[in-house]
């Protein structure tokens, strides 16, 4: 079983470090602290994806690159079905 872990906020500099930036600073926090891949760009879900281990679990760390409000078109190619959503964490 896979775990999806997204980080919800905006991208762009002029959001890094905000508190709308939450989830996002501790997905990428969480990356380094795993052991996982560095992130990189998946063009058809527009987010930045790292996968790794969690423990005993794969996780697959996802950061969208939507503005928060558009962030659901990024975790749908993730989470397909309702089992999936309930490996699903925001």
């Amino acid at each position: 079983m896979t775990y999806v872990i997204v980080g919800l906020g905006n991208p762009g500099k002029e959001y890094e470090k905000t508190r709308h930036n939450a989830g996002r600073m501790l997905v990428e926090r969480l990356r380094e602290n795993i052991d996982a891949n560095d992130f990189v760009f998946n063009k058809k879900a527009n987010a930045l994806v790292a996968e790794g281990v969690l423990g005993k679990e794969k996780v697959t760390l996802v950061l969208p690159e939507t503005m928060m409000n558009l962030s659901g078109k990024a975790v749908l190619p993730f989470v397909k079905s309702v089992k999936a959503a309930q490996t699903l964490l925001v």
